[in-house]
């Protein structure tokens, strides 16, 4: 098919400048209205107005410019006898080319607060040109998104000629960005009343991966992960880097706006985590927690990489590192090996949301984003903690959340020094965090203990006791609550009660 008539209407002009220039080489008919028209006519090229067909002026706003069979026969037309007969009789203009995309929606929504300024922003007329051109592909070629321009031109370079494969596979890419934009506006509306009926999601673009969690596994990543990091150096993430970058940022959040903090990840789950005045003190004293489990693992800090810090990590492997920033002369220093990724991350806050796909269909939640405080603690016994033993249960707490259930974790002077997670039992999970605390060399007196639900029994209060660990946090709420705070306060320790589970699975 040989394009001989196109039609303009974008948002985004950027990238439109070699566009026209082609279209205008190929003696191509440009038909536009609006904004789009006075800015190719800008350019000095000649342009037909919409309204010049129609017969209408753009009214009621610029909401109803295009909405007429002078402009939608054109696009819809097969290119048969008995339609293009119908269109002489009408002396409307077969169109070849639509160029549309649509007003940034999401965008719209994510920076403004103004309800009907974010209605205005529901495209009507974009959307209607791109999935008229859409239905009839075999006759049209519909671009749809300015990400498509670079192909488009390549087009026009080649001799504004296209087959049908291709105006199907443009087709296809035009209903994807109108669903995308739908969900976009239903989600917000959805907002506005309160009411989601059918679990939606949508995600763009798609990022082929290397493979899923193992190599005979098939994986891609949907989404933008360029609005949440940079990538600086190293190779290709892969999918269990990313499952590892995402809780990595959600625990690394938790510490932001704190001291400098450091924490080192594998499989998700944190093996050293620890707070300091200088960022290099806390990187090592997050290694000192378990060095073992650190190699190949993922780093992250919530504040700038300086040199000693990059010094000390370079030390040895690890896979990904991720902070907010890095000096001139630590960037150098890390990458000297060629397959680290390393990560600049713009923000720590990432979706509210998370889903799984289950059985036959998929389970949706909030994100565990409770936050305590001092203020959330209720003392149960009769010995209360100093203060660093709120500060340790409180920062105990953050690393308990983000560890796998049945957890433990054993935080001494902000510093991680023993966790056991993935456990059937709890008192498996403590018995493992005080060996791995042992192991590595911790004393345990004046250390506390988090745990990330209740204690059914006594049973690790009083293993906790024999170990030296003085005050426990835990949510509360078995029928037996009382044995564990009598066990404490038989022992000289303190406990306190959040009234908050934080399970993970």
């Amino acid at each position: 098919m040989t394009i001989r008539n196109a039609l303009i209407s974008v948002y985004h002009k950027q990238g439109l400048d070699r566009i026209i220039d082609l279209l205008q080489s190929h003696n191509i008919n440009i038909l536009s209205t609006g904004g789009t028209q006075s800015y190719i006519e800008s350019k000095g090229v000649k342009v037909q107005a919409v309204e010049g067909i129609t017969g209408y002026p753009s009214i009621l706003d610029g909401r109803v410019k295009t909405l007429h069979p002078a402009v939608f026969g054109g696009i819809l037309a097969r290119r048969t006898d008995d339609h293009l007969s119908q269109l002489g009789q009408h002396d409307i203009v077969p169109i070849d080319l639509v160029i549309v995309d649509l007003y940034p929606f999401a965008k719209t929504v994510a920076e403004l607060d103004d309800h009907q300024q974010i209605i205005e922003k529901i495209d009507i007329g974009g959307i209607s040109l791109i999935r008229a051109a859409a239905k009839n592909y075999e006759s049209v070629l519909v671009i749809s998104s300015q990400d498509q321009y670079t192909a488009l031109e390549e087009i026009l370079d080649q001799g504004a000629e296209t087959d049908l494969q291709t105006r199907q596979s443009y087709a296809r890419k035009a209903f994807l960005e109108s669903t995308r934009q739908d969900l976009a506006i239903v989600n917000y509306l959805d907002g506005q009343i309160g009411d989601t009926e059918e679990f939606r999601a949508g995600f763009r673009p798609k990022t082929p991966l290397r493979y899923g969690e193992n190599p005979h596994q098939e994986a891609s990543y949907h989404g933008e992960m360029t609005e949440v990091f940079d990538q600086l150096h190293g190779k290709a993430i892969s999918y269990n880097n990313l499952v590892d970058i995402d809780a990595a940022i959600r625990l690394i959040a938790e510490l932001w706006d704190g001291q400098p903090a450091s924490a080192i990840l594998k499989h998700t789950n944190s093996c050293g985590v620890a707070v300091r005045d200088q960022l290099a003190d806390a990187w090592k004293a997050a290694l000192a927690g378990d060095p073992v489990s650190a190699f190949g693992g993922i780093f992250v800090v919530n504040k700038k990489v300086d040199v000693p810090t990059a010094t000390a990590m370079n030390e040895i492997f690890f896979e990904v590192v991720i902070a907010p920033g890095y000096e001139e002369e630590a960037l150098t220093i890390l990458k000297k090996k060629k397959n680290r990724i390393i990560l600049d991350l713009k923000t720590p806050h990432l979706s509210k949301y998370s889903f799984k796909q289950l059985l036959n269909g998929v389970i949706v939640q909030g994100y565990d984003q409770k936050v305590e405080t001092k203020k959330d603690l209720t003392l149960a016994t009769n010995q209360a903690a100093s203060d660093q033993e709120i500060d340790d249960l409180l920062f105990a707490n953050v690393c308990a959340k983000h560890l796998k259930s049945n957890t433990i974790a054993l935080v001494k002077n902000g510093q991680l020094i023993g966790m056991g997670c993935g456990q059937t039992s709890r008192v498996d999970a403590l018995k493992q965090a005080i060996t791995k605390a042992k192991g590595f060399g911790f004393s345990l007196k004046g250390a506390v203990m988090a745990s990330d639900a209740f204690f059914p029994f006594k049973d690790c209060v009083e293993i906790a006791a024999k170990a030296g660990i003085s005050a426990v946090l835990q949510p509360g709420g078995s029928i037996r609550d009382q044995e564990s705070i009598d066990c404490c306060n038989e022992n000289g320790m303190s406990m306190y009660m959040t009234g908050t589970r934080h399970f993970k699975h």
